[in-house]
């Protein structure tokens, strides 16, 4: 039974903002504009918790986004579980990853209007605690359950007084005579499509989004791997409160991290959209054999449920919102491969600077808003390229298919272990903390050349013209993995 309250919004009225989607993003833009004073309808075609394998884990960045939108408390009373880093397994061998000293990064930026009454501030519960947040030295991130964190999200937006809650699907994006954005046309339960106006729509519907299209027709996602995810119920993690990345030359990556204190989640990468015709077998043969021995009761605990899901690992460079009355942000907009779990730090993100752009304008000056978010667009490529050409640059090297990705792959780990800047410059860009792209350039042609190194101290002095041959191709397979997409995403 649908809460009427969902279903009654007033048509007469020309909102400031008409939110399109209440997924992690959608609740963001809405509740931070509502405190700078506008009036928003959010529209979302199913208000019940939903029951998804993406979105799970946030990275610091991410933290520190919701903070800066008085949103910190989304991750409290959920039972989620605090991460404090990364562990690297390869072949074997394993190297400690943890997220960088607050001391190394810039304060926490509080927005006019979004941060009061501590709302920065994490609370104590009964798995996160408000000293840790606050007073450890390093960074934390925090994963979760996502339909109870999406859950809090839309509680919190709900709370706005200026906010108006829709359930019901959109079907269209309204537009005037002169292809100008002026709201959308929703099928509410019980009074069929309604037109309802705004000033500004902001398109967030997520990975499948049905309206990222009105941007451009070309606007769309790619797909070349997946997926494979299972819940392991009471796992024995090897190093608690970090995510595990479990590499090797034989099998594809494997990604594990705990979501709760009972459940923990695995990620298993297949090299393709189209996932095998056995997925048992599959994970019998190409997965179980390479996970640490704690977690192995539970994988077959979990074969043995047969209880899998699968998602799809897209990529879309971001296009400009240059549409009179049109923005589109989050997934809609922008998708890079779910390796490094950057999405919705890379969302939050963009929602921060969106409310730091237009949040104080009057939204009936389109040609105003219109400007800024033309300048939003540059603006947000310094942090959003980090995360997204990273993302791709490692599922390249981890999920290695050719002997120049695996050299590369092996030179990344060894790269790791050196310790020192050698992992805490990474690690400050994948937790997103670090947003200059010419340094990420640096660093990892420095893996590519420690991997020639490395490839030539194996062959020796004997196999040194081989190996200054293999050097150059190993140079070019980086480059070729890594150049495409800093440009598209520099340059796009």
């Amino acid at each position: 039974m649908v809460d009427a309250s969902l279903l009654n919004a007033d048509s007469n009225v020309t909102y400031d903002v008409i939110v399109i989607g209440a997924g992690v993003i959608g609740p963001a833009v809405a509740t931070g504009l509502a405190r700078k004073g506008k009036k928003v309808l959010i529209v979302e075609r199913n208000w019940s918790m939903p029951d998804r394998i993406v979105g799970e884990l946030l990275q610091p960045g991410g933290v520190r986004a919701l903070r800066s939108l008085g949103m910190a408390q989304a991750i409290n009373g959920i039972d989620a579980y605090p991460v404090t880093g990364y562990t690297v397994f390869y072949d074997g061998e394993q190297v400690d990853i943890p997220y960088p000293y607050k001391s190394d990064v810039a304060p926490v930026e509080k927005l006019k209007d979004l941060v009061k009454d501590g709302n920065d501030k994490v609370l104590d519960d009964s798995t996160l605690s408000t000293r840790d947040y606050e007073e450890d030295e390093r960074e934390r991130g925090v994963a979760f359950v996502h339909g109870k964190f999406l859950n809090n999200l839309r509680r919190i937006v709900g709370e706005e007084r200026t906010v108006t809650r829709l359930q019901g699907n959109c079907v269209q994006i309204l537009k005037n005579e002169l292809n100008e954005v002026v709201g959308a046309k929703v099928d509410v339960e019980g009074r069929g499509k309604v037109d309802f106006k705004a000033h500004l729509t902001v398109v967030c519907d997520g990975i499948f989004s049905r309206f990222r299209k009105e941007l451009d027709s070309q606007h769309i996602p790619s797909a070349g791997s997946s997926f494979v995810g299972m819940s392991l119920m009471n796992a024995k993690n090897p190093v608690p409160m970090h995510g595990h990345v479990i590499l090797g030359r034989s099998h594809m990556p494997i990604l594990v991290y705990q979501i709760s204190p009972q459940e923990t989640r695995i990620l298993c990468a297949y090299n393709s959209p189209k996932l095998p015709s056995n997925v048992k077998a599959w994970l019998i043969k190409d997965v179980q054999p390479f996970l640490p021995k704690s977690l192995r009761p539970s994988f077959d605990d979990a074969l043995l449920d047969g209880k899998f899901r699968s998602m799809p690992n897209s990529y879309l460079p971001a296009k400009q919102n240059d549409i009179t009355g049109l923005c589109v942000v989050g997934d809609a907009l922008n998708m890079r491969h779910p390796l490094t779990g950057g999405g919705m730090t890379v969302g939050l993100n963009d929602v921060v600077l969106l409310v730091k752009k237009i949040g104080d304008l009057d939204f009936s000056d389109r040609e105003t808003v219109l400007e800024e978010l033309l300048g939003y667009h540059y603006e947000r490529k310094s942090y959003d390229s980090v995360l997204n050409v990273l993302s791709i640059a490692l599922y390249s090297l981890f999920a290695a298919d050719s002997d120049n990705l695996k050299k590369l792959q092996r030179g990344c780990f060894k790269y790791f272990q050196r310790g020192g800047d050698c992992v805490s410059v990474p690690v400050a860009f994948l937790s997103g903390l670090l947003p200059k792209p010419l340094l990420l350039t640096r660093v990892f042609s420095a893996v590519a050349l420690y991997a020639v190194y490395l490839n030539i101290e194996e062959r020796g002095f004997l196999g040194l013209p081989m190996a200054l041959l293999e050097g150059i191709t190993i140079l070019f397979t980086a480059a070729k993995v890594f150049t495409p997409f800093l440009y598209r995403e520099i340059c796009g």
